[in-house]
């Protein structure tokens, strides 16, 4: 299918077409329960506009026809600020605000493209980290656009940015990283290794862009590891929120 997308700035709309110098695709999309795991691919309908939204640079991009979520997605996502909280990844100058969604109809599809997510319907809470695995997902951008999970990889050849050893800090929990690879998508689903809800584990997944700026064909997923004598600093409970506790098939109980 070919795909449209404008690219905006503040001096006003760039041309149309496969070449136009900002291109965004929603990165996130999760569908497909697979033995009670959910699994990350790009799909969705096609909205009745294209939305845009601002990138890390401030540039208004636009979301890939079929990929964004609805409004009414958007509010059964049930969003919620961090109270302050961050996503950091110093070695690669990495630091955005930190946000929680759950997902809707087995499906994650981050609202912006500025943001993490932490999913808290999956793994365990932001603030009780040695109980399971964190999950956290964002949008990476392709053709010049900016998101968070840009920083993690080298968009022109695929090669990781963060290495073993590096730091993850979220919501002040700092983590190691243990190790980065990529899922092609249609296998993520099924990959119990990336879902398997292990105490003190973060996993962070996003796309992995194509430097032909093709639509993403893998997710990058980078894993790591609670660093020793880490606790929560009692910043990032989503306001409200209750902390989110999955059972044996990765849903909540």
């Amino acid at each position: 299918m070919t795909e449209h997308r404008t690219a905006r700035t503040g001096r006003g709309r760039r041309a149309r077409g496969r070449n136009a110098a900002t291109l965004a695709a929603l990165v996130l999309a999760v569908g497909l329960v697979v033995a009670g795991v959910v699994g990350i691919v790009q799909q969705g309908r096609p909205p009745a506009e294209t939305p845009t939204l601002p990138d890390l640079r401030g540039n208004r991009v636009d979301a890939a026809p079929g990929l964004a979520p609805s409004p009414a997605a958007v509010r059964r996502m049930d969003v919620r600020a961090a109270d302050g909280a961050a996503f950091r990844v110093p070695g690669v100058g990495l630091d955005v605000p930190l946000r929680s969604l759950v997902t809707v109809d087995d499906e994650v599809q981050p609202p912006t493209f500025t943001d993490a997510f932490w999913i808290r319907d999956l793994g365990t809470s932001t603030r009780t980290p040695t109980a399971g695995t964190v999950f956290v997902a964002m949008h990476s951008l392709r053709g010049g656009g900016v998101g968070p999970g840009n920083a993690l990889y080298d968009t022109a050849t695929g090669a990781a940015r963060v290495s073993v050893d590096d730091v993850v800090e979220v919501a002040g929990v700092r983590y190691v990283v243990t190790g980065t690879r990529t899922v092609p998508k249609p296998s993520i689903s099924g990959d119990t290794s990336v879902w398997a809800d292990v105490p003190g584990r973060l996993v962070v997944i996003t796309c992995l862009e194509r430097p032909d700026g093709g639509p993403s064909r893998e997710n990058f997923v980078v894993e790591a590891r609670l660093a020793d004598g880490s606790t929560p600093t009692g910043v990032g409970r989503a306001s409200g929120a209750a902390d989110a506790r999955t059972g044996p098939a990765g849903k909540s109980r």
